[in-house]
């Protein structure tokens, strides 16, 4: 699978660690939109599309986001989501969070991080010029 084209759009916020969004074509039959290109502490890496993830109410079935108190719809309290974890660590926001596209082995994250990376790069240089 080759990547045909990659179009990056530029986020304004410099203090931010959200830098941009990137749309990636594949074989030009297939499109993977709102890729995130995002500065980490050891540099820039991507972060693949995602949704955050909903349980139902037991009373109504209306689907509210992990960790909400009180229904959207009905109001009920809801019930708290034991979520297992040690004390001192931080709560992981990655299970608020649910991939809806990934790569699923490392070397076509590697090279699909690589295309991305560039392609901001051209992009930042582009804008400065």
């Amino acid at each position: 699978m080759e990547i045909t084209e990659v179009r990056v759009v530029l986020k304004d916020s410099p203090d931010k660690k959200l830098k941009a969004y990137a749309t990636v074509t594949f074989d030009n039959v297939f499109v993977v939109r709102n890729i995130k290109v995002i500065e980490g502490t050891t540099g820039l890496f991507i972060a693949m599309p995602s949704r955050k993830v909903k349980h139902p109410c037991p009373k109504c079935s209306f689907k509210n986001e992990l960790r909400s108190k009180y229904c959207n719809q009905c109001a009920a309290a809801l019930p708290v989501e034991a979520i297992p974890q040690r004390m001192e660590e931080p709560v992981n926001s990655q299970s608020e969070h649910k991939d809806i596209a990934h790569p699923i082995t490392q070397q076509f994250r590697e090279y699909l991080q690589k295309r991305v990376l560039e392609a901001y790069d051209q992009e930042k240089n582009r804008i400065k010029a």
